[in-house]
């Protein structure tokens, strides 16, 4: 038994990675990381500045995610809008404050689908004058333009996709 273990474990050992990309990689994940947190920086300025005090960023990111559609919590985080661990949490919270509406299914009394109330839409919309804003100035000011989105929105989705059959196929 021991030896078999032995062997199986040393055909998914790792192969060596090179010196020049492992820096690199572990960038691109902080990076990530950091993006993300700084985004959810950036709506909580936002919204302090225009006093919004019923929401955080998270729930607002979550409220702008949700838009004109209908979802489950399950799906919120399959779509990948909602990345949060306590996404039921923030949900009843929205739901208590006004701004998600709540209904049973039909067909299967476990599974609830939500959707934004006017007043959600309302923040939802505030989200999106925001990035209708940075839009306006992010060429100029960052030097981003539309083939660099594309080229790291590719470069992110072939990433997504990597770590996802990691998970699925435990390579």
């Amino acid at each position: 038994m021991r030896t078999q273990l032995k062997t199986s474990v040393q055909e998914t050992a790792p192969r060596e990675v090179s010196s020049e990309i492992k820096p690199r990689y572990l960038e691109a994940l902080h990076l990530i990381e950091r993006l993300h947190r700084r985004l959810l920086d950036v709506i909580k300025d936002e919204f302090e500045r225009t006093g919004e005090p019923e929401v955080n960023s998270v729930q607002a990111l979550l409220l702008f995610n949700i838009g004109d559609a209908e979802l489950t919590a399950g799906e919120l985080r399959s779509r990948g809008y909602y990345q949060g661990s306590n996404v039921s949490y923030n949900l009843k919270k929205l739901v208590e404050a006004g701004y998600v509406s709540h209904e049973r299914s039909s067909t299967d009394k476990r599974s609830v689908r939500v959707g934004l109330t006017p007043k959600g839409k309302a923040i939802r919309e505030k989200v999106d004058r925001l990035y209708n804003r940075q839009l306006h100035a992010i060429q100029e000011v960052a030097g981003l333009n539309i083939d660099e989105f594309d080229r790291l929105n590719k470069a992110l989705s072939r990433l997504e996709r990597y770590w996802t059959d990691q998970i699925l196929y435990r390579l």
